[in-house]
């Protein structure tokens, strides 16, 4: 049996994936790293508080076989050009060489659809500068994760995402052929594709909504 670590498991995504993990026979702990302690909804789930800035404090902490991280903001929740690529590149990119340096096996990490290092936007390149450095690193599995528009209940509802989802419905009808990939997708789709490919014999590589949809529902 493994050993689940999950950074982010209060977003979106990393809250389904906690609830799914908690209820796999296949792993038999799953540590959450959070800035503030929370109670615990399974007694397979250990809670480490964690100073992000701060990481080499909890080292040892960060240990197991399968990392997932989930971690994502907005410019709109963290409005400095600094801190924000902290949390959207450093953040990932640290997080990662710990993990490597501790023999993690399999390394997940939520990007996002266009992510590139070459791109103008802030948001993507500091996505594909991650996806870059974190290849690098020695896993046995890194796994990409591009989802296009998540669909799903958040804990914090936003006006923005109410109207993408809305404007999503409504030109899904047209996108067909190269661009079906950026259809909405949901986010139990794309957390049960995680757990699937870290736990089957397909091997790294870049999985966008066409494959995450295939995956998500065997």
């Amino acid at each position: 049996m493994k050993t689940a670590l999950i950074f982010g498991s209060t977003g979106l995504i990393g809250g389904i994936l906690l609830k799914l993990l908690a209820n796999d026979q296949k792993y038999k702990k799953i540590k959450v790293f959070v800035r503030f302690s929370t109670s615990k909804i399974d007694p397979k789930i250990e809670v480490v508080e964690t100073d992000f800035t701060k990481l080499e404090n909890i080292k040892s902490e960060i240990k197991g076989d399968d990392c997932f991280f989930c971690i994502g903001t907005t410019r709109k929740k963290t409005p400095n050009k600094q801190d924000y690529i902290n949390t959207e590149y450093n953040l990932p990119v640290t997080i990662g060489k710990i993990c490597s340096d501790n023999n993690v096996q399999n390394f997940t990490y939520i990007s996002s659809l266009g992510a590139s290092s070459k791109k103008s936007n802030l948001y993507l390149k500091n996505k594909g500068m991650a996806e870059e450095e974190l290849r690098k690193l020695n896993f046995k599995k890194f796994i990409v994760i591009r989802p296009s528009f998540l669909i799903g209940k958040r804990i914090e509802e936003r006006l923005g995402e109410k109207i993408g989802i809305f404007a999503m419905k409504c030109i899904s009808p047209i996108l067909v052929g190269d661009l079906k990939k950026y259809k909405s997708i949901n986010a139990e789709i794309v957390a049960k594709s995680m757990i699937n490919i870290s736990n089957s014999e397909i091997q790294s590589g870049v999985f966008e909504p066409p494959q995450l949809l295939r995956i998500g529902r065997e």
